[in-house]
């Protein structure tokens, strides 16, 4: 069975967490305890009906002012899959919440309230969906019980927003739509609209193929450590340990170890007291080579065949999550993967006003600004354009004064 991470976005009272305590509720996913609670609760809907929004405000202050500020992930399962939901928040000041839910996310729920359209909001979240390359989306007309169940309403938003996902090359795209409140093709298709065909929203996320080749190629194990027992009985034993980012390795397969660029074959791998012929992504693997290498932690073992990029002039999209705003006077530590390496922010190209879409000439860049900049790093790097393979795309940038996260980065181009 396997599993599908999602995340839900949307502008303030759209009604993600009354969506996901809808999936949860219906689909008898909540613990006998939670029931209780929920039940004795004194927030209730204007029908009276319980309030399922209380299942994901986990914080006090979200449930004080009704809004999401924390992702708070939630996780069930039926007959066909299981699932882990990110409920991501839509406003503005916490655009670095949503990136962090969203980035290790196959698919996205975009909420629209179909009383109010396609509203700045909506174009921010889409934005955003696109940037981290999320290629499922689903688009929930919520609130449908509240334009009378309209399929005019209906196809006028669908009509405006394939056009914004045009814009944004968003490429699978599909529209439900549903009423959180009401139960509406959330979980089983609604009767009070007769018109949709499509399926209900549960139904698309148990069949949806999130599955992709496009990263088989690109095999690709970042060493964590290298096992040298050095005892009389594992006197000549060498593993180099990781887990496995991408694509798969086999025994005899030809491997090149970056940045050194020195090669081998592999010899076998093991995992755990097993000796399988093929490793696949994401499984933590120990492989020997038949020759012995210089290999350190922060090394990357790749397929030889197909290379990633080797520089240390790097394009990348940035999301800054500080703050204290970028400062291109200071030296950054940058984390790709189990490698750390210093770096200088060379330039600024552009900054993303994310409400327009327009991109603006900037000097700086402060909490929640995203935008494109050229990294210079001390080492040189082994990457892979975000948009060919995520898993080796993407970094982060670490203020070394604090140690704290201060930015995202998804690897873009090989600058000059």
């Amino acid at each position: 069975m396997n599993i599908l991470k999602f995340f839900t976005a949307g502008s303030v009272d759209d009604g993600k967490s009354t969506l996901i305590g809808r999936l949860l509720y219906d689909t008898d996913s909540i613990l006998a305890d939670q029931l209780e609670a929920l039940q004795a609760s004194n927030r209730k809907n204007d029908d009276g009906t319980i309030d399922l929004a209380i299942l994901t405000d986990g914080l006090r202050a979200e449930r004080e002012q009704g809004i999401t500020i924390d992702v708070a992930y939630k996780y069930f399962q039926t007959e066909k899959r299981k699932f882990i939901i990110a409920d991501t928040p839509g406003h503005i000041q916490y655009t670095r919440n949503m990136v962090t839910g969203a980035s290790t996310a196959k698919l996205a729920i975009i909420l629209i309230d179909s009383r109010n359209g396609v509203v700045e909001q909506t174009i921010r979240h889409s934005y955003l969906v696109s940037l981290l390359g999320i290629e499922h989306v689903v688009v929930c007309l919520n609130k449908m019980d509240m334009v009378g169940y309209s399929e005019t309403v209906f196809t006028a938003i669908t009509d405006k927003y394939k056009t914004l996902a045009a814009e944004l090359n968003l490429k699978d795209v599909n529209f439900i739509p549903v009423s959180a409140l009401k139960g509406d093709n959330v979980v089983n298709e609604s009767e009070n609209m007769s018109w949709y065909k499509g399926r209900s929203l549960l139904h698309f996320l148990e069949t949806v193929d999130v599955e992709t080749g496009a990263e088989s190629d690109l095999a690709r194990m970042p060493v964590q450590c290298v096992i040298r027992p050095q005892t009389d009985e594992l006197h000549d034993y060498r593993g180099y340990a990781g887990r496995i980012l991408s694509g798969e390795f086999n025994v005899n397969d030809k491997i090149t170890v970056l940045p050194s660029g020195h090669s081998s074959v592999i010899d076998s791998i093991e995992i755990f007291d097993k000796k399988p012929e093929v490793a696949y992504a994401g499984q933590s693997v120990t492989i020997h080579l038949k020759d012995d290498i210089d290999i350190s932690r922060g090394d990357v073992i790749v397929n030889s065949d197909h290379l990633p990029q080797k520089s240390q002039l790097i394009e990348a999209d940035v999301c800054w999550m500080d703050a204290r705003p970028l400062d291109d006077s200071i030296t950054y530590l940058l984390q790709h993967n189990s490698k750390v390496t210093k770096c200088k922010v060379r330039d600024i190209i552009y900054k993303v006003d994310i409400n327009t879409l327009e991109k603006q000439d900037a000097y700086e860049f402060k909490l929640n600004d995203i935008g494109r900049i050229i990294l210079k790093t001390a080492d040189e790097l082994a990457f892979d354009l975000y948009a060919d393979n995520k898993a080796n795309g993407a970094a982060i940038l670490i203020d070394s004064r604090t140690n704290l996260t201060a930015a995202a980065l998804m690897f873009r181009a090989v600058a000059d």
